[in-house]
This record gives structure tokens, C-alpha cells and sequence, in this order.
């Protein structure tokens, strides 16, 4: 191996394109480089940072959906008791309506006896006048006054 100016000359060349190289191509490359790192570390803080706020939210959904649901369950629960309750108002309502009905029916029932009774003593007391009116145009004898007072009694 023979050194020579060739030789010598692409050392020096070479030796020149490393120290530029070095000097003003290496410091830029190095900047994007460490800048592409950052950008990558970034990224991947920013995607840690999302599975954890995507599962924070998850959590919050089903945080929600579970108060959601109790509130739904107590709002349910407050329907069926005021069902009730109004079940019950119409209960005692329709007791109450009956009762006023049975009174009102027995009043007219004792209404309509004390009218019965009121006919009743009219035709009685119609029919001992006219007993009393027989009794005293015929002659009072105790077969007669008791047949009287049978055909009375029939005709009552």
C-alpha cells in the first residue's frame, strides 16, 4: 500500500467532511432528532393521559348510570306509594259514598215504613170507625160483636 497524495488528499477530505459534519450537520440533526424523541414522549404521556381520563370517564358514566338508575328506582318507588295512596283516598272515598248511600236508602226505607205505618193506622183507624159505626147501628149482642170483629180482622 503506497501513500500518496490521493491518499492524503481524500484522508484531508474526509477529515474536513467530518469536522463540517460534526460542526453543522451533526448539531441540527441531533436537535430533530431529540425534538422527534420529545414529540414521541409526548405522545405517548398524551396517550397515558387519555387511557386514564377515558377510564376516569368510563368511571363517571357508570357512576352516573348508577344514580341514574337509583333515582329512576326512587322515583318508581314514590309513584307506587302515591298509587297507593290514592287507591287507599278512593277506598275510604267509595266507603264513605257507600255509607251515605246505605243512610240515604234507609231513610227512605224508614220513610217509606212510617208512610206504610201513617196508611196503615188511616185504613185502621177508617176501618174501626166503620167497625164502630156497625157495632153501634145494630143491636149489641156477643155473637154478632165478635163476627164483626172477625170480618174486621179479615179485611185488615
Amino acid at each position: 500500500m503506497d501513500i500518496n497524495a490521493t491518499f492524503i488528499g481524500q484522508a484531508l477530505a474526509f477529515a474536513i467532511l467530518i469536522w463540517f459534519s460534526y460542526k453543522f450537520v451533526w448539531p441540527p440533526m441531533m436537535g430533530a432528532i431529540e425534538e422527534r424523541q420529545q414529540k414521541i414522549a409526548e405522545g405517548l404521556a398524551a396517550a397515558d393521559r387519555s387511557k386514564k381520563d377515558l377510564a376516569q370517564a368510563e368511571e363517571k358514566v357508570a357512576e352516573a348510570l348508577r344514580e341514574a338508575r337509583a333515582k329512576a328506582n326512587e322515583v318508581i318507588e314514590q309513584a307506587h306509594a302515591r298509587a297507593n295512596q290514592i287507591i287507599d283516598a278512593a277506598k275510604v272515598e267509595a266507603i264513605a259514598e257507600a255509607g251515605r248511600q246505605k243512610a240515604l236508602a234507609l231513610s227512605e226505607i224508614d220513610s217509606a215504613a212510617n208512610r206504610a205505618k201513617e196508611d196503615l193506622r188511616r185504613q185502621v183507624s177508617a176501618l174501626a170507625v166503620a167497625g164502630a159505626e156497625k157495632l153501634i147501628r145494630k143491636e149489641i149482642d156477643g155473637n154478632a160483636h165478635k163476627a164483626l170483629l172477625d170480618e174486621l180482622a179479615a179485611e185488615i
